[in-house]
């Protein structure tokens, strides 16, 4: 009896983390691959379940939000599906690299070609390389559209709170890590004096590494040998050891 009880209990957990799980999976997201840093680039997915059961995805529209506005928004090539990018131009201009950007990446969207579609059961994911991410805010929320075969259209337009219900439509939220110092196209500056003696320093220590390179590449080897030497020694030790083992195995049998 108790181990029935575990095993239905069990199964009751483990049916509620699949629909849960399920449920999440269900919503249209976007992950990042790696990190999403503030003031720097990156590389993200846009992850598209199908939802339904008797119809397929056709069509997925992203929305970028115009309070930050991204002035590089690139889309990778995907088998089956053309992207459009759509530029709006800017009511405040950006400066970028040297650069005065006055438009931005608004919008991108994928249409299925040539009978490619997301269908039942089955999830697509669009990558898009995206920057310059803002350096004032600690996530960007990217609205989207999904539109199926059948003329029905999902939008997932609804922004999450914190603390309050996951509402229906979740937008995809991408969330952004703390800025680094070394990241590109980033707003921190650098003393012209400073670069000057970090070359100055790679330069002696590149001539450093020149002087200790044979020695360095010796000591390897001898590591090398040394770590062979261990472990065919190790090696005749166990064989000795099983030797001895099977000889008085051995006696034992010929004795009785």
């Amino acid at each position: 009896m108790n181990v029935s009880r575990i095993a239905v209990a069990g199964g009751i957990a483990l049916s509620s983390v699949v629909l849960l799980s399920g449920t999440a999976f269900a919503h249209v997201g976007v992950q990042p691959q790696g990190e999403a840093a503030k003031g720097g680039y990156a590389t993200v997915n846009v992850k598209v379940p199908n939802e339904r059961d008797n119809a397929s995805t056709i069509k997925v529209e992203v929305n970028f939000p115009a309070d930050h506005p991204l002035a590089s928004v690139m889309p990778q090539p995907v088998p089956g599906w053309k992207a459009d990018v759509t530029k709006s131009d800017l009511a405040k201009p950006l400066e970028l690299h040297g650069k005065t950007i006055k438009q931005a990446v608004t919008k991108v969207t994928w249409t299925a070609e040539g009978g490619a579609k997301i269908g039942p059961g089955q999830f697509q994911q669009f990558p898009l390389s995206l920057g310059q991410l803002p350096e004032d805010a600690d996530q960007l929320v990217i609205k989207a559209i999904q539109t199926y075969d059948n003329n029905e259209v999902v939008r997932w337009i609804e922004e999450p709170k914190e603390g309050a219900a996951e509402p229906e439509h979740p937008a995809p939220v991408l969330k952004l890590s703390a800025a680094k110092d070394d990241h590109h196209g980033g707003g921190a500056t650098t003393d012209a004096k400073a670069d000057d003696k970090a070359h100055d320093k790679a330069g002696h220590d590149a001539k450093a590494e020149d002087g200790k390179g044979h020695t360095e590449s010796a000591a390897s080897a001898s590591d090398s040998s040394d770590t062979t030497a261990r472990v065919l020694g190790v090696v005749g030790i166990l064989i000795g050891v099983a030797g001895v083992a099977f000889g008085l195995l051995a006696g034992r049998r010929r004795s009785a």
